[in-house]
């Protein structure tokens, strides 16, 4: 098994901001792009945090994600707008077009922002927590490159495509962030590289065999698509949708390319502050959670979604986050 390390929060951000620099980001760019790695990662979402940040920096090298891109907008009516990503930073042209998203939904209550030509966004949960911090409601997906057959198909013809739902609550949030794989590829490589096995059964072997062995899914590329058939279904409407949407690519054009880059994403953002019934969101929330609490179970404690990240989050800030050697490594060399 792959020793694991404990980074400091502090340490790793100043690791990541010193090799951005070092590539020519702008001291603002890159100090938000530290910021999204460290907090993926602090969050417990180390497969979009530091496990992604040497891939992250070669396809910067590679030129398929561009150093100083912005967005630009392209058409706009009332509460919708196509923006082009121009092949920006992912976790950068994410956060614009939420905090775009947000702007939008306090002046029409809801606000949706379609990006065309962006890459990567990381961690969709990320942007999540930006707009509950705030006091929104965000629901965002994006599409990808073909990592998945469709239901009773052997080939990939279908992207992971995460899908985020997420709104305040109490002083934190809630906060669903899914791949419509059963697991992403990323948490599988993660599980290869620890020698671990997956909780459940999530693909097939090269042979058409079912199994919970990360390395044979990852070598067959034939994971199971959440819910099975409906997961599938979920999967390519997502696709459809952020094309649509966006103006941009779709799954199948991106998988014609040299590398993932110029996805499709879509951030609706919904102001709770006018609706209508704004002043009983908390109680209904708080009954809804405290019922679901409540669950039978043989021992084990129920969560909502991203209620175990807060935990996390301040277990990994007091103690440091534990990183695969390998991958800090990774990570080091970029440093040297």
């Amino acid at each position: 098994m792959t020793e694991t390390i404990l980074v400091p929060a502090g340490e790793m951000k100043q690791i990541f901001l010193s090799i951005l620099l070092s590539e020519g980001f702008t001291n603002e760019r890159a100090e938000a792009l530290a910021e999204v790695f460290t907090t993926n990662s602090v969050d417990g979402v180390y497969t979009h945090g530091v496990n992604r940040f040497p891939v992250f920096m070669q396809y910067v090298k590679e030129g398929f994600v561009k150093k100083e891109a912005k967005l630009d907008l392209q058409s706009a009516f009332n509460g919708m707008e196509q923006w082009n990503g121009n092949l920006g930073a992912g976790p950068l042209n994410a956060i614009a077009a939420t905090e775009r998203a947000m702007q939008l939904a306090q002046q029409f209550g809801i606000g949706c922002v379609a990006l065309a030509h962006t890459n990567h966004w990381m961690r969709a949960g990320y942007y999540g927590w930006q707009a509950a911090r705030k006091g929104f409601a965000l629901i965002a997906w994006t599409n990808t490159t073909a990592l998945m057959p469709a239901w009773g198909a052997v080939d990939a013809k279908l992207g992971n495509n995460p899908l985020m739902m997420a709104l305040p609550y109490e002083n934190e949030a809630i906060v669903l962030d899914t791949a419509m794989s059963q697991y992403s590829f990323g948490a599988m490589e993660q599980a290869k590289a620890k020698g671990e096995k997956l909780q459940v059964v999530s693909g097939y072997d090269k042979e058409g065999n079912l199994t919970d062995d990360p390395s044979a899914i990852l070598e067959s590329r034939r994971p199971l698509p959440i819910g099975y058939w409906k997961g599938a279904g979920l999967s390519l409407l997502l696709d459809i949708l952020a094309a649509v949407f966006s103006g941009g690519l779709s799954v199948n054009e991106i998988t014609k390319q040299e590398k993932e880059h110029g996805l499709s994403q879509v951030f609706i953002c919904i102001d709770l502050g006018k609706i209508g019934n704004a002043s009983m969101i908390a109680q209904t929330l708080s009954s809804i959670i405290n019922d679901f609490h409540q669950s039978k179970t043989k021992g084990k404690k129920i969560h909502y979604p991203g209620e175990r990240l807060v935990q996390t989050r301040k277990e990994n800030l007091q103690n440091g986050v534990p990183v695969l050697k390998t991958a800090w490594q990774a990570v080091l060399n970029l440093n040297a």
